[in-house]
């Protein structure tokens, strides 16, 4: 089991209990999240999360989120199925690749069917995202061309037109500046590096990098980084919750 230490708890108010019920887990480079949404996707349980295993291969992955499903209360409406963000490219459940998981062991692995057999319940994954843009666009958007950009361990980004999600592109490891790409400026590792006036001036720079090249009439920032900006942003960007990463989930079963 997983030590108290690494394990948090973010409370909920009492949402009304009408299904189906989703079990939406949110896959991170450095934490595993879990929580029950309702029909309307409000999270009905506390958003659980353990720590996640260095260089994770498929198989302790599961174990890991065996593990977390395991710490929800007995007292939990009973879940349906099951909604997944995971950090990398993913087609029909599958996953191509996982740069912060250590992709080797993961290309081609089918992380639906295998979260599907060890459930029991229909399971659909998508890129992490590209989830927490469906929720996004979903509740404060759905016009135009719309990006959603993740700061965190690494930097995931997804993108709609109109309220459509467009194929993925890992706009993370294309070049950004100084021959790295945006993922090597942006990460938690380049943050921790250069420290925080260093980083802000490159998240800055990003989002008007990103402006020229996409056009977009909004952009989103989350993930745990984005609280971490400290200027002003134009009106055009905006800081979203990270709860959208698990309320996404609902998204995935609608038509």
């Amino acid at each position: 089991m997983a030590s108290k230490k690494s394990i948090t708890k973010t409370p909920v108010k009492k949402p009304a209990l009408i299904g189906p019920f989703t079990l939406a887990l949110d896959i991170g480079g450095t934490g595993l999240k879990a929580s029950i949404l309702n029909s309307k996707g409000t999270m009905v349980t506390e958003r659980l999360r353990i720590l996640t295993p260095e260089n994770c291969p498929p198989q302790l992955m599961l174990s890991k989120l065996k593990e977390l499903v395991a710490l929800i209360p007995p007292t939990a409406p009973a879940y349906d199925r099951i909604s997944v963000g995971f950090p990398g490219v993913v087609r029909d459940g599958k996953i191509y690749t996982a740069h912060n998981l250590g992709t080797k062991p993961w290309v081609n692995f089918d992380l639906a069917k295998a979260l599907q057999k060890q459930f029991g319940k229909p399971c659909r994954v998508i890129n992490d995202a590209d989830l927490q843009g469906l929720a996004a666009v979903g509740q404060f958007g759905g016009k135009g061309v719309e990006m959603v950009i993740t700061l965190g361990t690494g930097l995931g980004s997804s993108l709609f037109e109109n309220g459509r999600l467009l194929p993925h592109m890992e706009f993370a490891h294309h070049p950004f500046r100084n021959n790295e790409t945006y993922e090597e400026q942006l990460g938690e590792v380049k943050r921790e590096e250069v420290g925080k006036k260093r980083w802000n001036k490159r998240v800055r720079l990003a989002i008007e990098t990103l402006r020229e090249l996409i056009n977009f009439d909004h952009l989103y920032i989350g993930g745990g980084n984005a609280e971490k900006i400290n200027f002003k942003l134009p009106p055009d960007v905006s800081i979203i919750p990270n709860t959208l990463g698990m309320m996404g989930g609902i998204y995935l079963w609608r038509d």
